[in-house]
């Protein structure tokens, strides 16, 4: 059962679950944020009486739209569309677009409110939102998600601008589909607004390191950790879950760092390798050819397929879980902890169940929340951003080493900010706490709206 709340956000808590009913990630991830924030409101009564965090956890708007497209055999389909601007305090809105069956608008909502306090954290002036639909790209021809991608953006338009809302890609979005959504946007307004969207093809506005930045990010973020400690990534066996953009550019940053990446997975099973994955293969499998985990294990003689089962059975001393929410549950934390995991580092959003959490904290294993340590995307799409805006395109080298010196900044905030806060080490409420005071200042400061 989960702890009860302090009784000055427990009411907070009880009016968002009646306001956003059966909405339960969105639920969850406010609720984690509320348990962060009972030291700050005993210590700003402003927050308290202005209602701040009941402000922020309102959407400053919702959009739900329907898209209606047709497929390859004629049928035509239809599908739900979702774009919730959360908040504007601090910049325009920015959060990807998601495009996998499992979509709600509970699902949006909950992206949508972690990726304020991300973007706070960042130090870069961008709000937060999110957006997405149940469509899933996966077996559909390119035709097929051209015209999705089209009937999408003629709705999704008219609330997007560099200045207003600039979405970018995720689970289900990447280069093809940003560059579909992109064509119908610039069709649509006779404008070529390099900065309305992010994660563009290099050829046309998009960033060096990009593709590579939140596995990058959560590297960086793993690798600031250890240090703190005195340790680092050398000689560390490592298991990554996922194998989709996250999971490989995490792998590859941390066999660069010096440790070795043993195991990884997706929706079918898990692959070990003691020798570490092989990046070169892992790419050709699951980039190129988008096949099965198991592909890997059949054409590299030192790895074996496990179907089913958890990743997280494998003993390692860092463990980043980057393919989705709630994919680490309180089970598979004491097994990871029982096996002298050391670090656990989300490299998705939320992938960590309340549960795991407090199995980490118990069992004394450092951990790092989505919000901070999955900030390298949405802090790269930043600076592309900047380059868009100054037509101007950086290095990989430069653009890397701003995304690190991001990071690595994060992760002195969050530290510094649990000490001040009495919680030295607990990265999660420096997360919270560093990332509600950025936005609460500037929600303050632009009045009553």
């Amino acid at each position: 059962m989960a702890d009860s709340l302090p009784p000055v956000v427990e009411r907070i808590h009880e009016e968002v679950l009646r306001r956003n009913p059966a909405e339960p990630e969105f639920h969850q991830a406010v609720r984690e944020v509320l348990e962060s924030l009972a030291v700050v409101l005993s210590r700003h009564g402003e927050y308290t009486e202005m209602k701040t965090v009941e402000r922020i956890c309102e959407p400053e708007r919702q959009v739900i739209f329907r898209v209606p497209w047709q497929d390859d055999s004629g049928e035509v389909q239809i599908n739900r569309g979702f774009r919730v601007e959360f908040n504007s305090a601090l910049g325009p809105y920015k959060g990807g677009l998601r495009f996998h069956p499992s979509v709600n608008l509970g699902i949006v909502k909950f992206l949508g409110f972690e990726q304020v306090f991300k973007n706070a954290l960042t130090g870069m002036p961008i709000g937060g939102g999110k957006g997405g639909s149940d469509f899933d790209p996966k077996g559909r021809s390119d035709a097929e998600v051209m015209r999705f991608c089209q009937s999408f953006m003629t709705e999704l338009y008219r609330h997007l601008g560099e200045y207003t809302d600039v979405p970018a890609g995720d689970i289900g979005v990447g280069s093809r589909e940003i560059g579909y959504l992109f064509g119908q946007y610039k069709r649509i307004t006779n404008r070529y607004e390099s900065g309305v969207i992010t994660g563009k093809g290099l050829g046309w506005g998009g960033a060096l390191v990009r593709t590579e930045a939140t596995g990058y990010g959560a590297a960086f973020f793993a690798e600031a950790m250890m240090e703190t400690a005195g340790e680092s990534f050398d000689g560390r066996r490592v298991t990554v879950s996922g194998s989709g953009n996250v999971a490989v550019y995490a792998i590859e940053k941390v066999h660069q760092l010096g440790g070795t990446v043993v195991a990884c997975s997706d929706s079918s099973g898990y692959v070990v390798d003691e020798k570490g994955i092989d990046l070169e293969v892992l790419k050709q499998v699951k980039e190129v050819e988008r096949a099965r985990i198991g592909e890997y294990a059949e054409r590299v003689g030192s790895a074996s397929f496990v179907a089913g089962g958890s990743v997280w059975d494998v003993p390692c001393d860092v463990a980043i879980p980057s393919a989705t929410q709630n994919e680490l549950d309180g089970d598979a934390a004491a097994v990871l902890a029982r096996s002298g995991c050391r670090y656990v580092v989300e490299g998705a959003n939320m992938p960590a169940t309340p549960d795991a959490v407090r199995v980490f904290r118990e069992a004394g294993v450092a951990f790092a929340p989505g919000k901070a340590a999955n900030a390298g995307g949405v802090a790269t799409s930043a600076l592309e951003m900047q380059q868009n805006a100054s037509r101007d395109r950086w290095t990989f080298e430069h653009t890397e080493a701003r995304l690190e010196e991001i990071m690595r900044g994060i992760h002195e905030r969050c530290h510094a900010t649990a000490e001040e806060y009495g919680s030295p080490g607990d990265l999660v409420l420096g997360a919270n706490v560093a990332g509600f005071l950025q936005v609460a200042e500037a929600v303050h400061a632009h009045g009553l709206v």
